[in-house]
C-alpha cells in the first residue's frame, strides 16, 4: 500500500484515539503505594469542582454537542459520572461488608440514552456527584491496608481489587472532564 495513504490512516487512528482518549489510556502502576491510593483518593475528591468547572457558561447547545464523532453529548458525560461512580461507590461498599461478592454490570450507554440523561439538567448530576464523591471519600480515607486488598468479582473481568477500582475511577472522572475540555479547545468555548 501507498506510505501516504497509511500515514494518513496512521494520522486518522492517532487522532481518534486522542479524542476518545484525551489523557491517554489507564496505567496502573506494578506496585501500588499508600501514596499511590492518596494521590487517587485526591483526585476523586477534587473530580465534582472539576466537571463543575468544565461545564460552566456552556449553553444548553454546547451542553448536546458530542465530545467526538460519534461520542456521548457533554450532557450525557455529565450524567454519566454520577451514574457510574455510584455503581463504584455500592461496589466499593459490597467488597467492603461481603466475602469477594459478585458485582452487578449496567449498560452504560443505554443509560445514556434515558431521558434523564440525554436531555436532564446538569445541575442535578453535577450536585448528585459533589454529595456521591465527599460521602466516598470519606470512606475511602478510613480504609485500612487489609480492606484495599479486599476483592470482588466482576462478571467480564473477573476478581478486583478495591485498590485497583480506586486506580480506575480516580482516572475515569480526569478521562471524561478531559473529555468536555479538549471539546472546548477544539471550538474555542473558552
Amino acid at each position: 500500500m501507498d506510505p501516504r495513504i497509511l500515514n494518513q490512516i496512521a494520522r486518522k487512528m492517532d487522532q481518534s484515539a486522542s479524542l476518545r482518549y484525551p489523557i491517554g489510556y489507564r496505567e496502573k502502576p506494578s506496585v501500588v503505594t499508600s501514596a499511590h491510593r492518596a494521590a487517587w483518593i485526591e483526585e476523586i475528591r477534587a473530580a465534582p469542582g472539576a466537571l463543575r468547572n468544565a461545564v460552566a457558561d456552556l449553553t444548553q447547545n454546547q451542553l448536546d454537542t458530542p465530545y467526538r464523532p460519534g461520542g456521548w453529548t457533554i450532557r450525557q458525560v455529565v450524567h454519566h459520572l454520577p451514574d457510574s461512580h455510584m455503581n463504584a461507590y455500592i461496589r466499593f461498599r459490597w467488597t467492603l461488608t461481603e466475602e469477594a461478592p459478585v458485582i452487578k454490570t449496567y449498560r452504560e450507554a443505554q443509560w445514556a440514552e434515558l431521558p434523564d440523561g440525554k436531555s436532564g439538567d446538569i445541575e442535578l448530576s453535577l450536585n448528585l456527584l459533589e454529595a456521591l464523591h465527599r460521602r466516598w471519600v470519606v470512606l475511602l480515607r478510613s480504609l485500612n491496608e487489609e480492606d484495599w486488598k479486599r476483592t470482588c468479582v466482576h462478571p467480564e473481568d473477573g476478581p478486583r481489587s478495591l485498590e485497583d477500582f480506586l486506580a480506575v475511577y480516580a482516572w475515569h472522572g480526569k478521562h471524561h472532564i478531559a473529555h468536555i475540555q479538549s471539546l472546548r479547545e477544539r471550538r474555542g468555548w473558552q
